[in-house]
């Protein structure tokens, strides 16, 4: 008779006599600056958030999206502050060669 686990395409592994299940963790994409500010805040003020998140497997999506969304907003914000300014390529080029 075979177990849910097992039905559901799972592996064993015979150790010791023992058998244990063969489980592993998707791959998840390395993180930026920010998805790992992110986690951190999550992990030491909103502990139950954190470990909802975890055990749903959507920290690891969450994590991303945020890392994503402050990468562009830094862009935006740095392209915002150049045209401000007057920065042009031309005039970051005769800095560069000064």
């Amino acid at each position: 008779m075979k177990s849910i686990f097992e039905e559901m395409g799972g592996t064993y592994s015979d150790i010791n006599g023992y058998l244990i299940p063969n489980l592993s963790m998707p791959d998840s994409l390395p993180l930026g600056k920010w998805g790992r500010m992110r986690r951190r805040f999550l992990k030491e003020h909103r502990p139950a958030l954190y470990s909802s998140m975890l055990l749903t497997g959507s920290l690891d999506q969450h994590l991303t999206e945020i890392d994503h969304s402050c990468e562009e907003q830094l862009e935006l914000i740095t392209r915002q502050l150049a045209t401000k300014e007057g920065m042009t390529e031309a005039l970051k080029a005769s800095n560069q060669m000064e």
